[in-house]
């Protein structure tokens, strides 16, 4: 059974930091192209990072160029999203997610999803 479950959200103040996980089961995270989603309260989900099956290459959203870091543990088999100098847009639920493909694109429309973990950036 396939299971994404993501960890390690939580609230911090702007300008600090969190690392998000998601734990793989049911195949290896160098099997598949493997995608950070995220989604505000009234807003569209919206992807933010991905990486294409072994690593091949990383992409990521604009706004968080310079910011985040998508990582692979393939030990553990499980991806990992490090976020940095955060800001209240950041503040969303955040999903990892695959659609068993190769690549990247349109990420964004990856539908298998775990549960989430919410991550709120606010003083």
């Amino acid at each position: 059974q396939v299971q994404l479950v993501e960890s390690g959200g939580g609230l911090v103040q702007p300008g600090g930091s969190l690392r998000l996980s998601c734990a793989v089961s049911a195949f290896t995270v160098d099997e598949y192209a493997i995608a950070w989603l995220r989604q505000a309260p009234g807003k569209e989900r919206e992807g933010v990072s991905c990486t294409t099956m072994s690593g091949g290459s990383t992409i990521y959203k604009d706004s968080v160029k310079g910011r985040f870091t998508f990582s692979r543990d393939t030990a553990k088999n499980t991806v990992y999203l490090q976020m940095n100098k955060l800001k209240p847009e950041d503040t969303a639920v955040y999903y990892c997610a695959t659609d068993f493909g190769q690549g990247c694109d349109y990420y964004e429309e990856f539908e298998y999803w775990g549960q989430g973990t919410q991550v709120t950036v606010s003083t």
